[in-house]
């Protein structure tokens, strides 16, 4: 057992303790952001004058070849060690003898671990970042191609009135664009360097936090070394945002779903992203939208963890806050999977325009329009509203649509009607005639478009 505190003790931990106590089968990991966080700690202290340049250089090539091994596959890391750390330092001394033993110099787990951590959610955002903007260019590209299928837009899943796939789509598209903007936000919040803090209390050691800072691509240190070592803020933004990224992928899953049914057949998913049944040949489900959503409560659950475990901490560093590893990976890998594959489901997904046109034909949807014809006819607005509420009553007893009814039918309702109510309810009319900003006429839609192209040639 590989402990790195075992001059206080005057008895082994028992195995049971340890191996409870132990974080290296889930903080191995960080290999590569403690070997990094270390290789800046040692410039450092060269700068410093706290170890000679020799030092410096045989501390640096003996973690250089560590991570060289530990990336080749020739060096394994195992649960002969307590932590990442320990790893990390016990090979260091067995390489380059007791000059590693200096590496921790001025140095804690805790400021280390906190580091480790910032590091490792900092690569992670960016990564996630990549994700979001592959989806968001699928997203874009399925609007451009689809500003004139017309589909019924809903509401209490119930349909209310003709928009596009292109505007439907573009929901979406703000959706992840707020994604995106919180993981930035949380990057920039985030990023000031804990490492120099100590156990709490800094050290007495003349460090340049500043310099490690730099060397760690971070703005600056971090203000108050208490709060360097407990703070696992970031932790919980993260998990929120990825919380409400997983909401959003949830939703358009729930959503395909249902457009994917034999009832609504809105939309084709490809093979590659189907399943069959076991005993019913004839079955193609939707199974990558159905795990996506299925996986939503698993990150929520990391949510709730997260904030579980810190709600109660005193300052400083707690064992408690070993917990904001797993689950946080766990969530990461999740959410990272799940934007992977749901973007090449889209991807590759295709329209039924004709279906959905038809749907949004006999789902009255432009019922409102119809109303709206009226009141330019001079008819007022809640006398309109009555009207057509009596001529929807009577298509559902034909089961018929609005546009099927003949002229002499419409003016069986109002007088007010002419050869013109055909083009006025036509699906085309009833889009092409809204252009306030954001909505799926060709006008708002093309500012729309454009808009979202600056932002990704920006972002």
């Amino acid at each position: 057992m590989a402990q790195l505190w075992g001059g206080r003790f005057t008895k082994q931990t028992d195995k049971l303790v340890y191996n409870f106590n132990a974080s290296i089968s889930f903080d191995q990991k960080f290999y590569r952001q403690d070997i990094r966080g270390s290789l800046a700690h040692v410039a450092m202290l060269a700068k410093q004058g706290i170890l000679t340049e020799e030092e410096k250089n045989q501390i640096t090539d003996g973690l250089n070849g560590i991570l060289a091994d530990v990336e080749n596959g020739t060096l394994e890391i195992t649960d002969e060690y307590e932590d990442i750390h320990s790893f990390v330092e016990a090979n260091l001394i067995d390489r380059i003898g007791d000059v590693g033993k200096k590496l921790h110099t001025g140095r804690s787990r805790n400021d280390q671990v906190a580091l480790d951590m910032k590091l490792y959610v900092r690569d992670e955002i960016d990564e996630l970042d990549e994700l979001e903007k592959k989806l968001l260019l699928v997203i874009q590209r399925i609007m451009e191609e689809n500003t004139e299928t017309y589909m019924p837009g809903f509401t209490h899943l119930q349909k209310a009135q003709p928009v596009t796939v292109a505007h439907h789509f573009g929901a979406y598209f703000e959706m992840f664009r707020r994604d995106r903007e919180r993981l930035a936000d949380i990057r920039k919040r985030m990023n000031t360097c804990p490492l120099g803090s100590g156990a709490l209390a800094g050290t007495t050691y003349p460090l340049d936090r500043a310099y490690t800072a730099e060397l760690l691509d971070f703005d600056r240190p971090t203000a108050n070394s208490m709060d360097s070592v407990s703070d696992r803020d970031y932790v919980i933004e993260l998990l929120s945002a990825l919380s409400t990224t997983q909401m959003h992928l949830s939703r358009f899953s729930e959503e395909i779903c249902i457009w994917n049914s034999n009832e609504y057949r809105f939309v084709e998913l490809d093979d590659a992203y189907s399943t069959g049944s076991s005993i019913m040949p004839q079955k193609k489900n939707p199974d990558i939208a159905e795990l996506v959503r299925g996986k939503t409560g698993r990150v929520y659950g990391a949510l709730m963890q997260m904030l579980t475990s810190m709600k109660g901490l005193p300052l400083a560093y707690n064992k408690d806050m070993q917990e904001d590893k797993e689950l946080t990976f766990d969530a990461i890998d999740t959410v990272k999977g799940c934007l992977a594959l749901f973007t090449g489901m889209i991807d590759t997904m295709k329209f039924r325009s004709e279906v959905m046109e038809a749907s949004s034909k006999n789902g009255f949807t432009n019922a409102t329009d119809a109303a709206d014809y009226l009141v330019m006819k001079g008819v007022p607005f809640r006398d309109a509203h009555g009207i057509i509420g009596r001529m929807v009553l009577a298509c559902i007893d034909k089961d018929c649509a609005l546009d099927d009814l003949t002229l002499e039918e419409f003016k069986s309702f109002s007088d007010a009607f002419e050869e013109d109510i055909y083009e006025a309810i036509s699906m085309k009319t009833c889009v092409e005639k809204r252009n306030t900003k954001g909505a799926p006429g060709p006008v708002a839609m093309a500012e729309e478009l454009a808009e979202n192209k600056r932002y990704l040639e920006e972002n």
